[in-house]
């Protein structure tokens, strides 16, 4: 019998063309079945274009109805207009879902080919150029179509819009509108609506410097028509230019609200105040309509007694983020006393400070939870899939099962949970724990020394630290949720220093005194998570070497999203070695947020960074931070994926320019083309990760380098719930 050896080294000598062939074989030797489930992860533009051209079998494949049905181009950056004209060109008869949004580099002509997709029943075209008139040319030719997205800028006239145009129009049941100007846009010609999704990000003022009015829409020619509508939902972007144009909008739902509303939604950042007709929608709410979701500001919540007799039928989604809303009141309310909410599949409860305590008069951040409210919310909503109890001090009292982990481990269901960092802490001090406030002379190792490159800075896993405790309630936490595919933890007073939704702060609020007990080794508790996508860790001073960051980068490798600020006591970075050792094995990390003062952007960052081969997008925002320029440029050069590249130091504007105008110019010599214009970053909705700016490299690169004391704008991290609820509603 042959040794393993001998085999390996016959295997070895095979020829590459033999063993290419032997692998092709076996491959195409699965079932159609299963070849169809591969190929439906391949890219649209590439398996009607290279892949159906390889053999006769897959070429039959690739134009089967289960792949040629939806067409994602969405965020499919190497799109070119010559692919996307080609991929219509062959399969245009056989689609009936397009996803193009983001496609912003696309042009009018090109997205008008859309129109030569006759059997079109969705198309979603947010972020496209499109003008009133070449909108109407292209509807026209789509009489089949029952699902729209679009955005509607400045200079769009409804007047423009074709007789075929608008009989397409009155048959669309589904339109998500983004405004960029004050419009009712194409809702007047949607008369047959049932789900209306709107995004307002009118800006106040002009690029002239003109201020904008909601007045503008005062006598156009229609007003929406919501008889059949049962799906409201609308988010704005901070200004009073978006209040002021969604109150016209809900000023018709108040004349005449519609029977079959099952879900009222409206995400307001801010104050917003209520007005006589809102006042009436929700009175006429009540009394006429039974809902299935329900989030509105907390402004309209705090003080009313709406709750009390709004009705609910089967209600799978509740937000009351931010309100005043007492864990009397929700379960007297909400829960009703106790009953079985089965059917309910998410809840916030972001910054709703006494939520789990029966009186929130009297209470204070320092003092304990109610279990008993908790623990009938859990018997209550057992079937809770998404969750979110941040911005807020959820402290447990001591005792058995009484933890406010122990009880969210009975939601077996949870796909994603954000919760504030002190309500992961013990109890009670543990012997076993290092104390909250090291004394100076225990301070980690390589505190205050420079780091040499390669050369890790920590100790490795310390024992009792970094290792996932099985007596630990937070590690049980995760271990009875292991499908769980987004977590939060945030401090209960973290504040981003480049919110989008607020104004900065300068002077952040300090971190929980139970914050403190929170470290490396409740992070590497994080790696138990398999299915983990999508992670953020935020104001967590208990962090001593980062070494937990390390057991999630080699357990978590479905990883795609990390947002970490503010790990470890302020002034000092002393997770550098860690997270360049975690990011080693994050091979399908796409983005990447890192908000830490004083943080170095060295050669050893970027060289573990450019091992993400994955990476699209990144954010780097550190007050007083530091960045080595030639470790960037070598960085991008490795990283060809790479989109978005924002990086906000404390480097001299020169220094950032100079950077900047290197980059854009080895663009240039990668494409042959001239390098693109700079461009300011505008304001945009995020998810809660790094911002989304659809560009890419080689054809497409945005990049945004700034001093960070000279620039205001950026992201911040948002709750979780903006983004799932559209999820759970479409």
């Amino acid at each position: 019998m042959a040794s393993s050896g001998e085999d390996t080294s016959n295997e070895g000598d095979a020829p590459p063309a033999a063993a290419t062939m032997a692998v092709g074989a076996h491959l195409l030797g699965f079932s159609d079945e299963i070849l169809l489930h591969i190929l439906s992860h391949v890219p649209s533009t590439d398996l009607v274009l290279n892949v159906r051209r390889t053999c006769r079998k897959l070429a039959v494949l690739c134009l089967d109805k289960s792949l040629t049905h939806t067409v994602l181009l969405q965020k499919d950056y190497e799109a070119s207009e010559d692919k996307v004209k080609q991929v219509v060109k062959e399969i245009g008869r056989e689609i009936q879902q397009l996803n193009m949004a983001g496609c912003y580099w696309l042009s009018g002509a090109t997205i008008e080919h859309v129109a030569r997709c006759r059997g079109l029943v969705k198309v979603n075209l947010s972020g496209c150029h499109l003008t009133s008139v070449r909108l109407s040319k292209m509807l026209s030719a789509l009489q089949h179509l029952r699902s729209l997205a679009i955005d509607v800028s400045p200079g769009f006239d409804a007047g423009q819009l074709s007789g075929e145009c608008k009989a397409t129009l009155s048959r669309v049941r589904e339109l998500k509108q983004t405004l960029y100007t004050p419009s009712y846009g194409v809702v007047p010609c949607c008369t047959s609506l049932e789900k209306l999704l709107l995004y307002f990000e009118i800006l106040d003022r002009t690029r002239e410097g003109a201020v904008l009015s909601g007045q503008l829409m005062v006598g156009q020619s229609n007003v929406p028509h919501y008889q059949n509508l049962r799906v409201f939902y609308a988010r704005l972007a901070p200004g009073y230019i978006n209040q002021e144009v969604v109150r016209l909008y809900l000023a018709v739902l108040s004349d005449r609200t519609p029977e079959n509303l099952h879900a009222f939604l409206i995400s307001v950042p801010g104050s917003f105040a209520e007005s006589g007709a809102t006042k009436n929608l929700l009175d006429s709410m009540a009394r006429n309509v039974a809902l299935d979701a329900l989030q509105l500001p907390k402004s309209w919540l705090n003080g009313s007694s709406l709750l009390q007799h709004m009705k609910f039928n089967n209600p799978f989604y509740f937000s009351f983020s931010r309100c005043a809303l007492s864990g009397g009141h929700l379960i007297q309310r909400v829960i009703n006393g106790g009953r079985d909410l089965r059917s309910l599949a998410s809840l916030n409860l972001s910054g709703c400070v006494h939520c789990l305590s029966p009186d929130s008069l009297l209470r204070k951040a320092e003092d304990d939870i109610d279990s008993g409210i908790l623990e009938t919310l859990v018997a209550s909503c057992h079937n809770l899939q998404h969750l979110n109890l941040s911005a807020a001090h959820h402290h447990s009292a001591d005792g058995p099962g009484r933890h406010l982990c122990q009880l969210l481990a009975r939601l077996r269901r949870l796909r994603s949970l954000s919760l504030p960092v002190c309500s992961v802490a013990e109890a009670a001090p543990r012997a076993d724990r290092a104390p909250a406030q090291p004394a100076p002379h225990a301070v980690p190792r390589g505190f205050g020394k420079k780091v040499r490159i390669g050369v890790p800075s920590y100790s490795g896993p310390l024992p009792g630290q970094a290792a996932p405790q099985p007596s630990s309630v937070f590690w049980a936490l995760l271990k009875n949720v292991p499908f769980l595919e987004r977590l939060e933890l945030i401090g209960s007073s973290f504040s981003s220093a480049m919110p989008r939704n607020e104004p900065a702060i300068r002077n952040s609020l300090p971190p929980c005194s139970r914050a403190q007990s929170v470290g490396d080794s409740e992070v590497a508790a994080v790696g138990q998570l398999a299915f983990l996508r999508h992670l953020t860790l935020a104001q967590l001073p208990g962090i001593l070497t980062g070494s937990g960051l390390v057991s999630i980068g080699l357990q978590c490798q479905q990883l795609q999203s990390l947002s970490l600020a503010n790990l470890g006591l302020m002034g000092k970075v002393v997770y550098t070695s860690a997270l360049s050792d975690m990011l080693k094995h994050c091979k399908r990390l796409k983005d990447l947020r890192l908000e830490q003062p004083y943080f170095s952007a060295n050669a050893q960052f970027f060289q573990a960074l450019s091992q993400c081969s994955a990476l699209q997008r990144l954010c780097l925002v550190s007050r007083s931070g530091t960045l080595q320029p030639e470790a960037v440029l070598a960085f991008m050069a490795r990283c060809l994926h790479v989109v978005v590249c924002h990086m906000f130091t404390g480097e001299s504007l020169a220094t950032c320019k100079s950077l900047q105008q290197s980059l854009l110019r080895r663009w240039g010599e990668l494409t042959g083309r001239r390098p693109p214009m700079l461009t300011k970053c505008r304001r945009q909705p995020s998810a809660g990760r790094s911002p989304e700016f659809p560009v890419a490299l080689p054809d497409r690169l945005h990049v945004h380098l700034c001093s960070f004391l000279l620039n205001c704008s950026g992201e911040i991290l948002a709750e979780v719930f903006l983004s799932l609820v559209m999820e759970i509603i479409c």
